[in-house]
């Protein structure tokens, strides 16, 4: 058996002669005590153990000089491998340093009480370093997530989505699945993003964040569609439209408008739901009591009048297209009620029939486009939707029905 090491040189002297014993018995608790550690592919378990050795190596450096401090993490995580912190999680390193630090203990027992103490001392530095090492890796994973979601809401929002944009989208971990809808509204002073993030989570949505000067935007997706539909089927917890998303999120926004785009089939076309809602964001003012949120179909007329292509595009083809391609009765009749001031007896003395006529076709009408014309938010939509409508046919040379 080894003489007891009296001076600090001795000590020096033998934990070197030791060094290789330690990091072989170091490897073999390794493979004794941690099931993760045996489940590793050969080259990681091999890193492991140059990180374990490393720590050895640099445990005797240290006690040699203890001013060497700050450059623990260099010496000991330097020699593994870049893609380590990505299969090695903090929890399984602070395991591997406290199983190497009772192999080191279990060996010097009998040392003097100087290294001991400095064992407890390294033992410590080595996992604030360890700790930094990884906060560090996650700061950095952190900014770079960060760009490239900014990158993406960018891209969503100029329409100029190319190939690489699924995996983009991928590697920020998206959830979603089916539609996707966008929330533009304004940025607040102090923006939480987990709490968005968590917010969302509860609804099973999933969301991409943007801020681009003061506003903040929001692409939202369903996620989970399993465990909904499997909650929906003991009934518990119904699937929320994106208008009830948008609402309980509202709080996350500043002060002013907030307006929501209407759904699209996938991520890959919400430039389409972004452009409405962008549009709508910037003439909401225009409409006093415009809710909060407001659907972008809601101000159609708003942003029609501002020049929308979209809007005009919409109001052609959802509403006076179709209406005109059922029945150009119905149409005839909408047109009167509307230039009637919504008055069923003035369109009723127009047009020669009963106002329970009048009243009959105006419910036709709204099974056919879904706009009830007896409101008078949606009589302006419809509205907006018959002058478009007439103006296009002229454009396009058809003759639009004859107005009574």
């Amino acid at each position: 058996m080894a003489t007891k090491p009296k001076t600090k040189a001795e000590t020096l002297a033998w934990l070197r002669t030791i060094a290789g014993e330690l990091a072989t018995a170091t490897l073999k608790r390794l493979e004794d005590t941690l099931p993760w550690y045996g489940d590793m592919p050969p080259s990681r378990r091999s890193a492991v153990g140059l990180v374990a050795q490393a720590g050895i190596s640099s445990f005797i450096s240290w006690f040699d000089d203890p001013r060497s401090t700050p450059w623990i993490a260099a010496d000991v995580f330097g020699a593994a491998p870049r893609e380590l912190l990505r299969s090695v999680s903090l929890q399984q390193t602070l395991q591997l340093i406290r199983v190497t630090v009772e192999v080191v203990e279990d060996r010097v027992k009998d040392g003097s009480e100087p290294l001991r103490e400095a064992i407890l001392l390294y033992s410590r530095e080595i996992a604030f370093a360890a700790a930094d090492v990884y906060a560090r890796a996650a700061e950095a994973r952190g900014l770079w997530d960060a760009r490239l979601e900014a990158l993406v809401v960018d891209s969503i929002l100029s329409g100029e989505a190319d190939d690489e944009l699924p995996s983009r989208i991928a590697a920020l971990g998206w959830h979603g699945h089916g539609e996707v809808a966008v929330l533009v509204g304004t940025a607040p002073k102090q923006l939480d993003v987990d709490h968005v993030r968590r917010a969302a989570r509860h609804m099973h949505a999933d969301v991409l964040i943007g801020v681009q000067g003061n506003r903040l935007v929001l692409v939202i997706g369903r996620a989970d569609p399993l465990a909904r539909e499997a909650e929906e089927a003991i009934g518990t917890a119904p699937a929320l439209t994106f208008m009830e998303i948008a609402a309980q999120l509202e709080p996350h926004f500043g002060p002013g408008h907030l307006v929501l785009g209407h759904a699209v089939p996938n991520l890959v076309d919400a430039s389409k739901s972004a452009k409405a809602a962008l549009a709508g964001f910037a003439v909401a003012r225009s409409w006093r009591h415009a809710p909060r949120p407001v659907h972008a179909d809601d101000l159609l007329p708003e942003r029609a009048l501002a020049g929308d292509p979209l809007a005009r595009a919409t109001l052609v083809h959802r509403i006076y297209r179709p209406l005109r391609a059922h029945s150009t009765e119905l149409l005839t009749t909408l047109w009167s009620y509307l230039d009637n001031g919504r008055s069923l007896e003035a369109t009723a003395r127009e047009l020669f029939v009963h106002p329970n006529t009048v009243r009959y076709r105006l419910k036709r009408v709204s099974d056919v486009i879904g706009w009830d014309a007896t409101g008078a938010r949606e009589a302006l939509i419809l509205q907006s939707a018959l002058i478009i409508g007439s103006m296009s046919d002229h454009e396009h040379g058809s003759t639009p029905p004859r107005r009574p």
